[in-house]
């Protein structure tokens, strides 16, 4: 079996990377003499946003996207209205309706319980 270059092969690793993704975790200590000196903890996660919000990453950049997103919306509905930025926006009160910040119902929470590291 020889190894061969398809262009599809890729198409499929980027389409199961971004629908389900992919986290890397590495540990890295640096040590002379077998003394340790410098220790790093790296976490990646490479997935489509869409599954990101669904395991709750970037769940504060989502909420505030799809808040500024609905105050677009609505500035640009009623142009001539005036509006208070202290007071939420009746559009926006739909938005918790909608689960931003809730977490995917069948994801494993990590060992804290917390969701994060």
């Amino acid at each position: 079996m020889r190894p061969r270059k398809d262009d599809e092969s890729l198409v499929d690793v980027l389409d199961v990377l971004l629908r389900d993704g992919a986290i890397l975790r590495a540990d890295v200590i640096v040590s002379i003499a077998e003394i340790p000196l410098v220790g790093i903890k790296l976490t990646a996660a490479i997935a489509g946003m869409e599954t990101m919000n669904e395991y709750g990453l970037f769940e504060d950049w989502d909420a505030h996207r799809r808040m500024a997103a609905a105050g677009r919306r609505t500035h640009y509905d009623d142009p001539n209205a005036e509006r208070e930025d202290t007071e939420p926006d009746a559009a926006l009160e739909g938005l918790e309706e909608l689960g931003i910040g809730s977490s995917h119902a069948g994801v494993d929470e990590t060992e804290n319980g917390t969701g994060r590291d």
